[in-house]
């Protein structure tokens, strides 16, 4: 049986990630491919738990990227490798390079640490595709504003997420052929249909 692909959706909180995976959902779905869509931290019941925790409880900086690997692993071999192995494509909100735009990028946190967990965690599994949803910091706080309560990422300051978009940027330039770089600075419909283009053949 044919590999499945494993697609990864990042960017910084208020980029518009949600609306934009329904589309490719769609797509996919409509080329009569089977999808698993999962986030993170979560995915599984366990990850759900550490999920809870990592956006309400105040921790170190190493005690949060250690959960969010924790997390990482239980959804790797619970739910990533069993859908890719049986040739279904999983469509995930967030992956490990948020960890580097998030812990390394906006925490300051040791990215050769990050490396060997990685490493530990998952091996040579990478996304086949990563989509990058672009988007002006300010812009995006504007977003988020008055639409939930946050949680304490989504609280963190302008400069923190100025500081995790580079990093963000920063990986796509070290992986061209893997990321996809999305304006979000643009009318939603017209982001839904540069996606569409994309992945009605992709793959």
């Amino acid at each position: 049986m044919t590999r499945g692909r494993f697609i990864t959706f990042e960017g910084i909180d208020g980029a518009g990630k949600s609306t934009q995976i329904d589309v490719i959902e769609s797509v996919l779905k409509a080329r009569g491919i089977e999808v698993v869509r999962t986030r993170e931290p979560g995915g599984t019941p366990l990850g759900e738990m550490i999920r809870e925790k990592l956006l309400t409880v105040k921790m170190d900086p190493a005690t949060e990227t250690l959960l969010f690997f924790a997390s990482r692993a239980e959804h790797i071999a619970q739910v990533i490798e069993p859908a890719l192995a049986r040739g279904a494509w999983v469509l995930s909100d967030r992956f490990t390079d948020a960890t580097y735009a998030y812990q390394v990028g906006g925490r300051g946190f040791s990215a050769e640490k990050v490396e060997a967990l990685e490493a530990w965690t998952h091996g040579n599994l990478q996304p086949d595709r990563t989509v990058l949803f672009d988007i002006n910091p300010e812009e995006a706080s504007k977003r988020l504003k008055g639409t939930r309560t946050l949680d304490r990422f989504e609280k963190e300051n302008i400069e923190f997420f100025k500081r995790v978009r580079q990093a963000y940027l920063d990986r796509a330039t070290q992986n061209p052929t893997r990321f996809f770089i999305v304006n979000s600075m643009r009318d939603k419909e017209q982001i839904s249909d540069e996606l569409r283009q994309e992945f009605t053949t992709w793959g």
